[in-house]
């Protein structure tokens, strides 16, 4: 397993493979997976956390039933840029996955993710009970659809480079 910028994701997918995002709460882990062109960013089920172990196996299950590439994982920086104990347990997450998968992880900073994703739920007239259970995977589309703007971004200017 990897650490990569999401520059370095950009130069190693390849076409038609999925990406996934994911919102480590401390309860649960918010899952969000691409279509294979890598253009939309779309919900699924969350993982109720239960031990790292355990943890672990599910989301590994969940990237190969979903043939995942990669995971984008929200970074929750700070709103003044620094980071706290969350971004540090994101952090271990990540560091612990590394003897579990080849497959590589990108941070991705989500402020205010989880805040838009309770904004789009409240517009969407999603009662609080059903907001609550799911503004994890809907942050982590807003974490992905980041990433999945960001990659379109570099093949456009990579593209035009040529």
């Amino acid at each position: 397993m990897t650490i990569l910028t999401i520059e370095e994701l950009a130069s190693q997918l390849q076409p038609n493979q999925a990406i996934a995002g994911l919102d480590l709460g401390t309860k649960t882990i918010g899952i969000s997976v691409s279509d294979l062109g890598r253009r939309i960013a779309t919900p699924r089920e969350v993982i109720k956390r239960v031990k790292f172990g355990i943890d672990a196996v599910t989301l590994l299950a969940v990237a190969e039933k979903e043939r995942i590439s990669a995971f984008v994982i929200g970074l929750p920086v700070n709103m003044d840029g620094s980071e706290g104990p969350r971004c540090q347990a994101t952090r271990a997450f990540v560091r612990n996955m590394v003897e579990k998968t080849p497959l590589p992880f990108v941070y991705w900073d989500e402020r205010l993710s989880t805040v838009a994703a309770e904004r789009v739920l409240i517009e969407m007239d999603v009662s609080r009970k059903k907001r609550a259970e799911r503004i994890d995977s809907a942050a982590a589309s807003f974490i992905l659809q980041g990433a999945l703007d960001r990659l379109a971004s570099l093949a456009r200017d990579g593209a035009s480079a040529d």
